[in-house]
């Protein structure tokens, strides 16, 4: 059985995400320890346990540790079996994760799945249904990797409430990932997205961006949707012929609409300026469709604990070459 230290790194979920989805896709059985232990609040909360819990579900694994505030589980995995599954992770938690935690074991079961997610569909720290769909799931394509989503309803914390249903295709042709180059900018898109609060902080919002990323009036928009709860994002969008970047922010009660779009803004023209094909999040995203598949390179800015972290628990299941150079000041280059 493997054994994963989940206060390795930066001692985040991210690590026994990645281990549930190896162990299964590899088949091999795994002891995560130490869950979160770099967070406050360390071991498993409910979008922690419903990762497990549809873990298990999909494959009949063998679980210890199957509960709330657990910092030790063990996972044994049986068959992943492709089919119709339903989850909900009871409270604003991300859908997201829960998705990214069974993409690849349901993509190499041999036949198509669908699943229906409730709960945050738009967090702060994780992947926004949005950036699942635009960013993340085109940029997998190209490797080979089918997927559609489509979002029923906007969930936002602390109400959750959001549901979406994403259909997965079985792996087809599957091929080395190469985007290390952008190819030309083609548009971009700046969407202040809100639900019960006034209409005056999305508009502060886009004139943030206005005034800090010098995009035209016809590239900001607001979208007001309804939801369970009250919610706001601001979410930058820099569509390049090869690849798709997107930068998210979401707004909190203690944060002014115009820190919450200057740090959106300062992302994308970081992410802009350096010239690279994938930003922070999307490249911590892609490492696991490309050591499961046929590798690849991209290029991208300094590497996160998150991802460095990442790298250490692929390298305790599989052996794999994952180099990260630093090509110039603000360029490093992945290859798998």
């Amino acid at each position: 059985m493997i054994v994963i230290n989940g206060s390795q790194g930066e001692g985040g979920g991210q690590i026994f995400r990645t281990s549930l989805s190896l162990a299964m896709c590899l088949n091999k059985p795994v002891r995560i320890e130490n869950i979160r232990a770099g967070r406050a609040k360390p071991g498993l909360l409910r979008q922690h346990l419903t990762c497990l819990r549809a873990a298990q579900s999909i494959c009949a694994a063998q679980v210890t540790g199957d509960e709330l505030g657990s910092r030790e589980v063990s996972f044994t995995p049986g068959k992943v079996r492709a089919g119709e599954y339903r989850f909900a992770v009871g409270s604003a938690g991300s859908t997201s994760l829960v998705f990214q935690t069974l993409l690849m074991p349901l993509i190499f079961s041999g036949a198509s799945s669908a699943l229906m997610l409730e709960g945050g569909t738009h967090n702060g720290f994780a992947p926004s249904f949005d950036f699942i769909n635009i960013g993340f799931l085109p940029a997998i394509a190209r490797m080979g990797y089918q997927a559609d989503a489509e979002l029923s309803r906007f969930g936002f914390y602390p109400a959750g409430g959001g549901a979406w249903r994403a259909q997965i295709h079985p792996a087809q042709g599957v091929k080395a990932l190469d985007l290390t180059q952008r190819g030309g900018l083609k548009s971009r898109l700046a969407l202040a997205t809100s639900s019960q609060i006034p209409k005056h902080i999305t508009e502060r919002e886009l004139a943030q961006v206005q005034k800090k990323c010098l995009w035209c009036g016809d590239e900001l928009q607001q979208r007001i949707v309804d939801s369970v709860g009250p919610g706001n994002i601001v979410s930058l969008r820099a569509i390049s012929e090869h690849v798709t970047e997107v930068v998210e922010v979401v707004g909190e009660k203690q944060l002014s609409a115009e820190r919450v779009a200057g740090r959106a803004a300062k992302a994308m023209n970081s992410y802009l300026a350096a010239d690279v094909t994938v930003g922070e999040y999307l490249a911590d995203q892609l490492l696991l469709p490309m050591v499961l598949g046929k590798g690849g390179q991209f290029t991208t800015q300094a590497p996160s604990k998150h991802f460095l972290s990442n790298v250490e628990v692929i390298k305790q299941f599989m052996a794999v070459d994952i180099s990260v150079e630093q090509r110039s000041e603000h360029v490093w280059q992945v290859r798998v």
